[in-house]
């Protein structure tokens, strides 16, 4: 392989449009916490930190699956399956990246995002990882180490995690829920190739996956109005939150009406927009009085 193609293998292992998402709840997090004047380099090296951490979790996450990679269609061209990256790289880039992430937050930050950006890369890499091919409950337990990257945005600008750093956590733990949920209905086929244990799998018609869709979507409804009760956002974030919020579950409740895989598609797609929209609505209209 010419340099060029080693560096693009790389930076397709880093996932970095899966780390640049990750990224903007992290500012999210960072900005709600901070008073009128912004920390702007605090803030650069807070999402260098857990950019690297990030990228960290997905070197381990690829190397520990490559066998299963290998053999589903989604997956089969990443860059260690098909050895454009070696299995040992893809290890010692997931080492280095977290060190080096680590000691960023660590003298950049502070002591407590280190300790929860090295918590995220445990619980993903150390736990849900290996939970995939062990238990269902793994989507549940995957959304923890997802849900904390815009709380060490908080405790990025704060020193400690207070009421709104859990306000955000939850928002973003119960939104992850259906999104992963869908996208399990979606590749259902490939992950029974690869040999994961995921609700889209527990029975045929998908009934069992819809029903907590449609759970887990109903409490993000419900968990997004915590913001604006507890005085982190306003009204224009309540009402973001609470349309976006009726539209998702109109199409949960669509998909579990029809279980065809475009209603799936539809859900996914709709996360995805879902997220930085209420998070924009959230920082636009953040009060700037809130303490927590």
């Amino acid at each position: 392989m010419k340099f060029t193609e080693r560096i693009m293998a790389l930076l397709e292992l880093f996932k970095l449009k899966m780390t640049l998402h990750i990224l903007i709840t992290t500012v999210a997090g960072f900005y709600l916490a901070s008073p009128m004047d912004l920390d702007w380099m605090r803030l650069l090296w807070t999402l260098l930190g857990t950019g690297l951490l990030a990228t960290s979790a997905f070197c381990f996450n690829q190397a520990m699956e490559k066998d299963l990679d290998s053999v589903m269609e989604r997956t089969q061209r990443r860059p260690v399956p098909t050895e454009r990256v070696h299995l040992v790289t893809a290890y010692v880039a997931g080492v280095l990246t977290c060190i080096l992430g680590e000691l960023l937050l660590w003298q950049k930050a502070n002591f407590m995002t280190a300790f929860i950006g090295v918590l995220t890369v445990g619980l993903y890499a150390g736990v849900y990882t290996p939970m995939k091919r062990l238990t269902t409950l793994n989507t549940l337990v995957g959304g923890i180490p997802g849900a904390l990257p815009p709380l060490m945005g908080w405790t990025a600008a704060q020193n400690h995690i207070g009421l709104g750093g859990l306000l955000l956590f939850a928002v973003l733990f119960f939104w992850q829920l259906p999104h992963f949920l869908a996208l399990a209905w979606m590749y259902r086929d490939d992950y029974h190739r690869g040999g994961f244990k995921m609700l889209s799998l527990v029975d045929a018609s998908g009934a069992t996956c819809f029903r907590q869709i449609m759970v887990q979507t109903v409490l993000l409804l419900a968990v997004s109005l915590f913001p604006y009760w507890y005085g982190l956002a306003g009204e224009v974030y309540l009402i973001t939150a609470v349309l976006s919020g009726l539209a998702m579950l109109w199409l949960a409740r669509r998909l579990q009406k029809s279980g065809l895989r475009k209603d799936a598609v539809r859900l996914f797609l709709f996360t995805l927009a879902y997220l930085p929209v209420v998070l924009i609505a959230m920082a636009l209209d953040k009060r700037i009085l809130f303490i927590g």
